[in-house]
């Protein structure tokens, strides 16, 4: 086979060793015209090749055909060969580069939420000011405001005592911070304020609310507030939920992948909207408080039909059941039948339909909870009366023995959502810029994205950190998703600090 090259300035490597994501970047990098390189075969070897297949004998016509075939080879092959070979690569880190983001976003939207809990949230900001705005326990708007705690203002009495009155009034169970600028001084201003009760403080990735603000779900949703308001609603909407919010965000602005402008946009989109129907179906939704943003990501529904569901719940009032499904306009039996299952009607009447049990086994359970002489209730939640039904006795053609065993599993925790809860995290009081940062350091961190090539650590500054995959444990590490996730809490080490290229290098501590 050629053996093909990419050449960069004296430097070069095999093409089929160049990992995806350099050859992403030197793509890049001759796009914005910093760099040429080429791919080039061995000449030699191609010859040897075509000669092989060409040459069947030796005579007098051998050195005429040997010409044509250099001269066919420098003029039409070796462009050819040369652009495929170059072509395959590069799908190949596509493929692998989409992958990465797909893995991101999955963690990102199963991220640990807070629950239904009543918020304050925060878009800090210095000169214009922290966008303050209160949610109730649905995420629907009580109040909005702003307040100058930091300079050139540095109203701070009066802000203390706005966030105490808020806190008081609207009985605020927990504040929201954007991880944006002014973040860290805020969250210092914050907890200096003597509140009358205990308020968890948490600082929330802010990346692509200000896409958020500007969209046409925004401004359906809040269409007579501007995009500063919107942008701290979603700031707040994110700890109690992530799921729920960040589906409406264009997953390319959420930044945690590795050059996603640069991909097959076709297939990318492709990866993450499937990738965001599998986590909202391995979560399951409140048909009763579900935007039609979310729901539209339910298996069958779609956006038409995830409209239908939220203007017949506006006119007929809550769900009581699964069956009430049937009667919103256009929903067939067919999109019932596929997106039943991950829809969650709590305190129903019947609790299999705050369950992923699918309405076509409740007559199954009915019947392993009366050969246990119990009720379906009895069963819920019930591990020690689950582990007396031996699923083998109520095999269908319908269902198997695997279906039955998940039923069963299903049956010991419905409802509950497969997410951690949201745990306050504190990064070091003392570094607040990169300024602070110095070798030899041991903070503690969040991861906040993931590459093939290492992960990066938010320190509470601005810049992330860098821990290279050879310094995420002793030995070779293959894949970064094996030793970290997204949103881990971890602790690092500085190695090397660059303050005029805003570059921090760290490793893991274990």
């Amino acid at each position: 086979m050629p053996k093909n090259s990419i050449n960069i300035f004296d430097w070069s490597e095999p093409l089929t060793k160049a990992p995806p994501h350099r050859l992403l970047a030197i793509l890049r990098a001759e796009k914005m015209g910093f760099i040429k390189f080429k791919v080039e075969v061995d000449v030699n070897e191609a010859y040897d090749i075509i000669d092989a297949v060409v040459l069947k004998s030796q005579n007098t016509t051998t050195p005429h055909i040997q010409l044509a075939i250099e001269d066919s080879y420098k003029r039409l092959l070796n462009p050819a060969i040369s652009n495929e070979a170059l072509q395959e690569a590069k799908a190949k880190a596509d493929a692998n580069s989409i992958q990465v983001f797909a893995n991101n976003l999955g963690q990102l939207l199963l991220a640990a939420p807070l629950g239904e809990k009543r918020i304050l949230a925060i878009d800090p900001g210095f000169k214009s000011g922290c966008k303050i705005v209160c949610l109730d326990e649905k995420g629907d708007l009580l109040n909005n405001e702003t307040i100058y705690p930091h300079a050139p203002q540095k109203e701070e009495a009066m802000a203390m005592k706005k966030i105490r009155s808020m806190v008081n009034a609207y009985k605020i169970d927990a504040i929201s911070i954007g991880n944006g600028t002014a973040s860290r001084e805020t969250e210092f201003f914050i907890k200096k304020i003597a509140f009358d009760k205990a308020v968890q403080v948490f600082i929330v990735s802010e990346a692509g609310a200000s896409v958020y603000s500007a969209s046409k779900i925004a401004r359906e949703e809040f269409p007579n507030y501007d995009v500063t308001v919107r942008g701290s609603i979603s700031i707040g909407r994110r700890l109690s939920d992530p799921l729920a919010e960040l589906v409406k965000i264009d997953p390319k602005a959420i930044g945690v992948g590795q050059y996603q402008h640069d991909v097959d946009q076709t297939k990318l989109k492709e990866e993450l909207d499937n990738t965001v129907v599998r986590c909202v179906n391995s979560v399951g939704i409140n048909i009763n408080t579900a935007s039609k943003h979310l729901l539209s990501y339910v298996s069958g529904i779609g956006e038409k039909l995830a409209e239908n569901i939220v203007n017949y719940r506006s006119e007929n009032g809550p769900f009581e059941n699964r069956k009430q499904l049937k009667k919103v306009p256009r929903l067939g039996e067919k999109a019932y039948q596929q997106g039943v299952a991950f829809i969650r009607i709590s305190n129903a009447k019947n609790p299999l339909d705050n369950s992923a049990v699918h309405p076509e086994a409740y007559a199954i359970v009915e019947k392993m909870a009366k050969d246990l002489k119990l009720t379906v209730n009895d069963l819920i939640a019930n591990k020690e009366r689950t582990a007396l039904i031996k699923p083998e006795n109520y095999i269908t053609s319908e269902i198997g023995l695997l279906g039955l065993k998940d039923i069963i599993k299903e049956l010991e925790k419905p409802g509950l959502d497969p997410r951690k809860s949201a745990k306050v995290f504190e990064f070091d009081p003392n570094v607040k810029t990169i300024k602070d940062v110095k070798s030899g350091m041991i903070l503690l961190g969040i991861v906040n994205n993931i590459t093939n090539f290492g992960c990066f650590v938010d320190i509470g500054v601005k810049e992330s950190g860098l821990v290279h995959i050879s310094q995420l444990k002793a030995g070779f590490v293959s894949d970064v998703n094996e030793v970290v996730k997204l949103h881990q809490h971890v602790q690092v080490k500085v190695t090397e600090v660059d303050e005029d290229r805003k570059r921090i290098q760290l490793t893991m501590v274990i």
